[in-house]
């Protein structure tokens, strides 16, 4: 058992979405809620840039700037987080928001959504493919969170964190669809699961909500790492550094009273023996 490093002062009231930009060398985190994105190139003076009224989550772009999930839809942002061009739209319902995604290895951006008030069956996974088009992929999931890929590309690993597990999906690279999905690993114990990355051996890393730490489960879905953090809402988990030998680890203080829990809404951090896969980056 592992216990994170605090790397910032409480930076995000819905911290969420972590990715190392390779490009500019430095990490970024969502303040969800907020609509911003959080610039920690310098972790003890945070740069806050402001995109909507939800900054659900990014990506790198392959040619420079980044692909954000708005609360609705999907934008182009330049490497200042200025929009380049018009939001795509991706729904209109005022009760439902994006929540967290990812990028395949073929370049198209994927974000599932949520309900506000987390009603069952009201979310959906969405695939933003390079040339703008937009397509639901998955349906009827609660709370979509934490998008990866297998090293060969050929399996998916998705949580919808009520379920209290992850999932693999097999993956249609050419299609961009998805296949038979069953239970990869479960989770024990508090916390449900969230935000994940991938480390170079195909082991996940999953953050879990109120269960104040991140486990890791190996290729084969045995746990084999379990992080401590001294809060309880974990939301999301990122490689980097520049041989993406750091784990860095977002937190969430929304609906805690004041006063408890003085960390939470921080970024913690740990070097965890194993560097991570790559990020794939957003191809249009």
């Amino acid at each position: 058992m592992t216990r994170a490093e605090q790397l910032t002062a409480p930076c995000t009231v819905h911290g969420e979405g972590p990715v190392w930009d390779a490009r500019g060398e430095r990490l970024l985190v969502v303040d969800m809620l907020a609509g911003v994105v959080v610039d920690l190139t310098r972790p003890d003076q945070p740069e806050r840039n402001h995109v909507g009224s939800v900054a659900a989550a990014l990506r790198p772009r392959r040619d420079g700037g980044f692909v954000v999930a708005l609360e609705h839809g999907f934008a182009l942002v330049d490497d200042a987080f200025v929009q380049q061009g018009e939001e795509t739209p991706a729904l209109d319902d005022p009760a439902v928001r994006m929540n967290d995604g990812g990028c395949d290895p073929q370049g198209r951006f994927y974000c599932g959504t949520m309900a506000y008030d987390s009603s069952p069956g009201a979310g959906t996974l969405y695939r933003f493919d390079p040339d703008h088009r937009v397509e639901a992929v998955l349906t009827g999931v609660t709370v979509s969170n934490g998008l990866q890929w297998s090293a060969d590309g050929q399996r998916a690993f998705y949580d919808d964190t009520p379920t209290g597990q992850v999932d693999v999906l097999d993956f249609d690279a050419a299609t961009g669809t998805f296949g038979d999905r069953r239970r990869f690993a479960a989770v024990t114990g508090d916390g449900a699961p969230d935000g994940m990355a991938i480390d170079a051996e195909d082991g996940l890393w999953v953050a879990l909500w109120g269960g104040s730490r991140v486990v890791r489960f190996d290729a084969d879905g045995t746990l084999s790492e379990v992080v401590e953090l001294p809060v309880s809402q974990v939301t999301a988990c990122a490689f980097g550094g520049p041989d993406l030998s750091r784990l860095f680890i977002t937190t969430s203080r929304e609906g805690l009273p004041d006063g408890e829990e003085p960390e939470a809404g921080a970024v913690f951090t740990l070097d965890p023996g194993i560097r991570g896969a790559a990020l794939h980056p957003f191809a249009g």
